[in-house]
This record gives C-alpha cells, sequence and structure tokens, in this order.
C-alpha cells in the first residue's frame, strides 16, 4: 500500500520532523496535537479547557483534511501534564465524540511540547462508521 500524506492550513503546521496525518489504505495516523492556533502557531489563550478544545478542533482540521470526522477516530491518545484535568477531559470529549467512542489512553507526562497542557494523537479508519 501507498503512504499518503495529509496537509491541512486548518491546523498547526509540522513544529518538527513529522506529517500532520499519513494515510494507508483506509488508516489514517493523525500525529501529535497540541492547543496551538494553526493562524498564528502560538498557544491558545484561557485555561486547561480552553486548550483541550483547541486540541480537538486541531484534531478534527486533520481528520477532515484526510477524509474523514471525529466519527471516525478509532483510537485516541491523550498526554495530560495533570492528570487532575481528567474530568474536564471526559466533559470536553463528550462535545466531540458520541457512542460508540473510540477506544482511548490517558496518561501523565511530565512535559509537552511549547508548554502545552495536553497533547493527543489518534488512529482514524475511514468508512467503518457502525
Amino acid at each position: 500500500m501507498t503512504r499518503e500524506i495529509i496537509t491541512t492550513e486548518r491546523a498547526p503546521s509540522a513544529i518538527g520532523t513529522y506529517s500532520q496525518a499519513v494515510k494507508v489504505g483506509d488508516a489514517v495516523y493523525l500525529s501529535g496535537q497540541i492547543p496551538l492556533v494553526a493562524e498564528t502557531m502560538e498557544m491558545v489563550d484561557g485555561d486547561t479547557e480552553a486548550q483541550i478544545v483547541q486540541v480537538f478542533e486541531n484534531l478534527r482540521a486533520v481528520a477532515q483534511a484526510a477524509g474523514g470526522d471525529m466519527v471516525d477516530i478509532v483510537k485516541l491518545n491523550i498526554f495530560l501534564i495533570d492528570l487532575g484535568c481528567f474530568a474536564t477531559v471526559n466533559e470536553v470529549m463528550a462535545r466531540y465524540f458520541e457512542a460508540p467512542f473510540p477506544a482511548r489512553a490517558a496518561v501523565q507526562v511530565a512535559a509537552l511540547p511549547r508548554g502545552a497542557a495536553v497533547e493527543m494523537d489518534a488512529v482514524m479508519h475511514l468508512g467503518a462508521r457502525s
């Protein structure tokens, strides 16, 4: 199978040696998103909830550029600098997903790029909606 590199100006450009997403067949691997605003490449203003919302918006933009949407995400990885924000993640996630929810992992990490409070990456499968 061939790899297709997915890019969109609606999400932050890569700040390192990676692609926003890579599509192989019906699978799309979305790189980690932090709460950067695409137009400015600056961190979103606001609290942790604002950062979580921005990350979901960035993931949505990449998912749509690949021909899918949030409903097509089958695996979501969440990295937090404070697991005390887990309830906020759940509350915001409920705005972006409906049952059946994707598989998910959430871990606390020591630090994230640019001082972000949250980063998420995802795996999406196109055409697998139930």
